[in-house]
């Protein structure tokens, strides 16, 4: 029986020190702002605080919001499997080019990817004469806004899968397919149950950066109130107007939604790490 050691060179003074470095960015980044946001949306008392959620206008931006993270998250997640799949089972001329397409969000800014969804689908755009002929509305819609929430957040799920399936390799899914086995069932029964894990970590990553997106869906909406305003867009108008604790109040849900989902990342990150244990 062999045992692994770690060697740091390190002093302890050095260790503490860097421990202590680490968690006072921590706080002063992260934790702090975090506590602000509570402090504030509660400083003038818990029946503001309720009634600014209790709004109408609040109510339709965190049912905007979820209706956008709930179409857009499972399209990623479609496209992000069959990305994977492709990219790393495959061979092919364009598959670099391909890459780095599924790179693009990444690169550019959510403005300009809001922006490129107006020229093609705004009212003077591309298409725009056409779907107004045909009644049908993309920008300032939900549409739109799904649209560009797609845009900005399908990387996500592709680029947790890929090195998690090339790492893999393909060993499996060759010996599945010397026994007979078709290809669906080869991703069901043998691909599907390897990298389910890394799926619902990509898939919670892709719905937190999908619930607060900004903006894209900020120059797709029209910032029409009740309508077309997401919950960031909903914090923004509110701030804008001074109404600071009912603003504060609104970001809680975010920052709530926010602790859920790594709450849940956590999670995942435990079980996955369970399961690999076990299978050793």
């Amino acid at each position: 029986m062999s045992s692994t050691h770690h060697v740091t060179t390190e002093s302890k003074p050095v260790r503490l020190l860097l421990i202590a470095v680490a968690a006072f960015i921590l706080s002063l980044f992260l934790l702090l702002p975090l506590i602000a946001v509570f402090a504030e949306a509660l400083r003038r008392g818990w029946e503001l605080f309720l009634a600014s959620l209790k709004e109408e206008e609040a109510w339709s931006a965190v049912k905007l919001t979820l209706m956008a993270a709930g179409l857009s998250v499972p399209l990623n997640t479609l496209f992000g499997l069959s990305a994977a799949w492709l990219v790393t089972k495959f061979r092919f001329r364009g598959r670099a080019f391909l890459l780095s397409l599924i790179d693009l969000p990444f690169a550019v800014s959510p403005v300009i990817a809001g922006m490129v969804w107006v020229l093609l689908f705004g009212a003077h755009g591309w298409f725009g004469p056409w779907l107004a002929e045909h009644d049908i509305r993309i920008i300032f819609a939900l549409p739109g806004i799904v649209i560009a929430t797609v845009f900005v957040t399908f990387p996500f799920v592709a680029r947790e899968l890929i090195p998690l399936m090339e790492s893999q390799g393909a060993d499996q899914e060759e010996a599945a397919v010397t026994l007979g086995a078709g290809g669906w069932r080869i991703f069901r029964s043998v691909t599907l149950p390897s990298i389910k894990w890394g799926l619902m970590y990509g898939v919670l990553l892709c719905n937190a950066r999908a619930m607060g997106e900004f903006g894209a869906v900020s120059v797709v909406s029209g910032h029409i109130r009740g309508e077309t305003n997401t919950l960031p867009l909903h914090i923004e108008v509110l701030y804008n107007e001074y109404q600071f604790s009912a603003a504060f109040a609104c970001a809680t849900i975010l920052a709530l939604l926010a602790l859920v989902t790594l709450g849940i990342k956590s999670l995942v990150e435990h079980l996955s790490g369970h399961t690999s244990n076990s299978r050793h």
